[in-house]
């Protein structure tokens, strides 16, 4: 395998039953309710000024113009079906209509709105993902792929503010092969932040779209005694799988992949990782950026996290995706909170959650979270109860700032095996985009 191949490899999808970790005790399930259900690749979601929440959906593509998918699964195809809800008193409700939307033909790989954030003054915006090459974009006609949007609720319009993947196709900071697939959304003041999983950076820019920039950027790492999928198995990266005639690698490079930005109660950002194929279990860190680009492992430990956020009192919740590689089919997610003195509980892991996306949280102190959100028309929108959750064991060792504990992943038998093999919403396992066989 090529360097250059391992790299096009990582960008799908967006954790190792270990069995030899000791006296790990499973979550006790937190009680969750369904805010919303039946949604179409349910992504990013935020509380607005009004006190209502919004929710983006990347749609399911349609029948324009295609480009051919990073996975190599077939042709991602144009339509304007990516929209914004607004959930209100048990009420949902179209808040934009028409967004920009690429999808395979069965509405899965969805590539289109990922987030949504409401600045100081209420005025909100939204992050556009693309999930390919940027060259190819201009096949789709003038769309608005992989940038960062301000829209007009009540003109259901939207102007641009900033072109994140065209940064990636003049720039290439990481020095890879050339990818784009924007995930997370940040402002802070007059800034807007943005995690690029494609490119591998920490995206800046002012509210009027100027000085756009890379603040970090995260290289490739090495990745001991990879595990691969069986051999003659279904998988979304068949490229990277190694001949079975040939010796596997010792060690592999792999993808950073990060997949969303907060900011810290230090003034630093935290930075989700994914990681790309072969998606290792327990390998996913989060980041600490500071200001001055300086990026450090603030905890580490965990598999496939999709999202963070900081609660009123400093306590960090990560959103993991999956609790087992993701190619194993199992897409079982987790909510751990990560307490200021370093300690970890998980509050709810499976059960239920199911190939979680985002959160946010809410003034009730819940956690909503878009669940299932890899998929089109079974999309979910979930109120999560805090109150109960069970500490991890500070025997999984792991943290490396601040004394984190790392987190074992929890073990869970395989289901739904043949929808396994294709990664969920197209992030950049190579640089491909949280990508699943769903989404």
């Amino acid at each position: 395998m090529t360097k250059q191949h391992i790299k096009q490899l990582t960008v799908t999808l967006i954790t190792l039953c270990v069995a030899t970790l000791s006296g790990i005790k499973s979550a006790e399930a937190a009680s969750f309710s369904v805010v919303a259900d039946g949604l179409n690749n349910a992504r990013g979601l935020s509380f607005g000024p009004d006190g209502a929440l919004y929710v983006t959906e990347a749609g399911n593509g349609g029948n324009g113009a295609c480009i051919p998918s990073v996975t190599g699964q077939g042709s991602l195809c144009y339509g304007a079906t990516g929209q914004v809800l607004r959930i209100e008193n048990g009420q949902t409700q179209t808040a934009l209509t028409g967004l920009p939307s690429l999808a395979l033909a069965d509405g899965t790989n969805a590539g289109g709105a990922r987030d949504i954030q409401f600045d100081a003054s209420g005025k909100p915006y939204i992050l556009l993902g693309y999930g390919a090459n940027p060259s190819f974009r201009s096949n789709l006609g003038n769309v608005d792929l992989g940038k960062i949007i301000a829209p007009d609720f009540a003109t259901n319009s939207w102007r641009s503010v900033a072109d994140l993947s065209n940064y990636e196709l003049v720039n290439n900071p990481d020095g890879s092969d050339v990818n784009s697939n924007p995930l997370g959304l940040f402002i802070d003041g007059d800034r807007l932040l943005a995690v690029d999983a494609g490119a591998n950076d920490l995206l800046s820019v002012r509210n009027d779209g100027s000085n756009l920039q890379a603040l970090a950027v995260f290289p490739q790492e090495i990745l001991t005694n990879p595990v691969f999928p069986p051999s003659g198995e279904p998988s979304t990266e068949p490229g990277q799988v190694p001949d079975p005639t040939e010796q596997p690698p010792s060690q592999l490079p792999i993808q950073v992949v990060p997949s969303s930005v907060v900011k810290g109660p230090d003034g630093a950002y935290y930075v989700s990782q994914f990681t790309g194929f072969p998606f290792p279990e327990g390998k996913a860190k989060i980041f600490r950026v500071g200001t001055d680009g300086t990026t450090t492992v603030y905890a580490d430990g965990f598999t496939h996290l999709t999202d963070l956020e900081f609660d009123s009192v400093g306590n960090l919740y990560a959103l993991q995706y999956a609790n087992q590689s993701a190619w194993k089919g199992n897409f079982d997610g987790s909510l751990i909170k990560i307490a200021t003195d370093g300690t970890r509980k998980t509050i709810l892991s499976g059960n239920g959650l199911e190939a979680p996306n985002a959160l946010t949280i809410g003034a009730d102190g819940a956690v909503y979270i878009s669940n299932r959100s890899d998929r089109p028309g079974q999309g979910q929108i979930i109120r999560v109860e805090t109150s109960q959750s069970v500490p991890e064991p500070t025997a999984v060792a792991g943290l490396v700032a601040f004394s984190v504990f790392s987190l074992g992943s929890l073990c869970y038998q395989k289901r739904n095996r043949n929808r396994a093999k294709t990664l969920p919403w197209q992030l950049h396992t190579s640089h491909q985009s949280l990508i699943r066989t769903n989404d």
